[in-house]
């Protein structure tokens, strides 16, 4: 396949449009619906642990809004292990910190403490990915 693999590329930031457009407009569960499908698509690209850093986030929101603090931290505690991959396994590139603000996102997410309290999932409630331009 001709597709950039293994580093975010343009094909990558292009099959997160629908997922993050979801996510800007808090709509975690349909985010994680419309990422799944691309990380299911792309098995064998690492890259796919972008994405799965962005569902496991959205779908840890979906438990903060229902005050479901052992779910919310789940599964952001597992979020941090997929952002730390990608930085392990090399596939950040300029595009992503730029288009998905991922300093940022990574940054509120490692904020929340790994035994959290309900108050400390807000600032990554009220995230938006502000740069994309898709």
């Amino acid at each position: 396949m001709s597709e950039p693999w293994g580093k975010f590329s343009d094909y990558h930031l292009k099959r997160m449009k629908a997922g993050v457009e979801c996510f800007n407009t808090q709509k975690y569960w349909e985010c994680h619906e419309a990422l799944e499908e691309v990380w299911l698509e792309d098995r064998d690209d690492p890259v796919r642990n972008v994405y799965w850093a962005v569902i496991q986030v959205a779908s840890a929101l979906v438990h903060y809004r229902e005050k479901n603090l052992v779910g919310a931290k789940g599964l952001l505690n597992k979020s941090k292990e997929k952002f730390i991959r990608c930085e392990e396994k090399n596939i950040e590139t300029p595009l992503l910190f730029k288009e998905l603000d991922w300093e940022k996102l990574k940054n509120l997410v490692f904020e929340v403490p790994e035994e959290p309290k309900l108050e400390d999932f807000q600032d990554l409630y009220h995230f938006k990915f502000e740069s994309y331009s898709l």
